[in-house]
């Protein structure tokens, strides 16, 4: 019977060192997106995590929400400086997430600065 009940919690561990290997290793997509950053901040009771908030639309109707990992120090002192301004971010988006990683599943890795098609600044 010990030795069941070992092979079962063996295979549980198994299982999800498993899916932290899947979620810290498999990145579900890699792509850019362009827009107003309206939010950028450090959120959290016991674990601190970068989130924000780009808007997408003239409107400010579509919202993509994003976390920027600790290690990204560049990518973080980027953010802080063009609040307010039009950018396009860099992301990796990951099947899941931890609570140590941030809130959402698209993780930013670069930002540039990029002239709005809303508004013509000539």
């Amino acid at each position: 019977m010990k030795k069941i009940l070992f092979f079962i919690l063996f295979g549980l561990l198994a299982i999800y060192m498993a899916y932290i290997a899947f979620i810290y290793f498999v990145p579900y997509s890699e792509g850019t997106r362009a827009g107003e950053l309206i939010k950028f901040s450090s959120k959290g009771v016991v674990v601190k995590t970068w989130e924000g908030e780009i808007s997408q639309g003239i409107s400010g109707a579509q919202i993509f929400s994003f976390s920027v990992l600790d290690q990204e120090k560049e990518t973080i002192a980027k953010l802080k400086e063009y609040q307010g301004q039009y950018v396009k971010l860099t992301y990796v988006e990951r099947f899941g997430t931890f609570f140590w990683w941030g809130d959402s599943t698209y993780f930013i890795n670069d930002v540039s600065l990029e002239s709005s098609p809303h508004f013509n600044r000539n």
